[in-house]
């Protein structure tokens, strides 16, 4: 079975050399903000857009981790922001938000293949088309990460984990290991930490093939320098406890799989209920 791979959000050119040398794999920049402080408004998620200076000051220090842009939902601006991205030296680009079709495939043809894509599914309709959408990209190069705080919110529900709790991501698994495009789900906190725990996160990350994973808040507290995060954490050590614990569900059997969904989803609907669920 394929190790999983971390990514990570930040601006910070110090703290991606940092974090790189470390096993992350890849850097993550975001300028989107149409629609996104509506959306996330009360949540603790990351929604300051980073700069064009700051793309490019990230893509002169990385070596070995892959910088990801993530742009705005497609818009009369993408062609603009695309071509700015690269010009600082995106090696992956992003798109949030989409729903149908035409919009995977008028991206995919603005950025003609300069750049591999990752398409954020993180709506319900574009869960629900998958299948749909799916065969435009190319496997080996193009990928798609599930995006669950938004999806979870166009849902309607109430902790962004439920629609791993229902399993409702299950047949789009399956779907996207078939056809061979690699994908992630989510984010990820410290091993013992989190309103569900990572080690119970990364069992169902096992179970389903996923192959990305993004390092959250919860995990590096939005740390702005090298010298805080140091301060805050031991990162390399942090990494190698998310690695046991990888490992250890690389080898377990499907029965121990499945009893560690069934405590995934005990845990989410607990929270979903004390937020206001049923």
């Amino acid at each position: 079975m394929n190790q999983l791979d971390f990514m990570m959000i930040t601006p910070s050119p110090e703290i991606a050399a940092f974090i790189e040398q470390h096993g992350v794999a890849r850097i993550f920049l975001d300028q989107e903000v149409l629609g996104k402080a509506e959306r996330q408004g009360h949540l603790d998620t990351h929604k300051a857009a980073h700069s064009l200076q700051e793309i490019a000051s990230v893509a002169k220090v990385l070596r070995y981790a892959e910088l990801m842009v993530r742009v705005n939902p497609w818009n009369p601006q993408s062609r603009e922001e695309v071509e700015a991205a690269l010009d600082c030296g995106a090696q992956r680009l992003m798109l949030p938000m989409f729903t149908r079709r035409y919009e995977v495939d008028a991206f995919l043809s603005l950025v003609a293949g300069r750049v591999p894509v990752t398409f954020l599914l993180e709506t319900p309709q574009a869960l629900a088309r998958l299948p749909n959408w799916l065969p435009l990209l190319l496997a080996g190069r193009d990928e798609v990460h599930i995006g669950l705080n938004d999806l979870s919110l166009g849902m309607g529900l109430d902790f962004l984990f439920e629609p791993l709790a229902g399993r409702l991501l299950e047949p789009a698994a399956n779907l996207l290991n078939a056809t061979g495009i690699r994908w992630g789900v989510g984010g990820i906190a410290r091993i013992g930490q989190g309103e569900l725990p990572a080690e119970t996160v990364l069992g169902e990350h096992m179970r389903l093939g996923s192959r990305w994973v993004i390092l959250s808040r919860a995990f590096h507290q939005g740390v702005r320098t090298v010298e805080q995060l140091i301060g805050t954490l031991d990162f390399p050590a942090e990494l190698a406890s998310l690695r046991e614990a990888e490992a250890h569900w690389q080898h377990a059997s499907p029965e121990a799989l499945m009893a560690n969904l069934q405590q995934l989803a005990l845990c989410a609907y607990r929270v979903a209920c004390q937020r206001g669920g049923s």
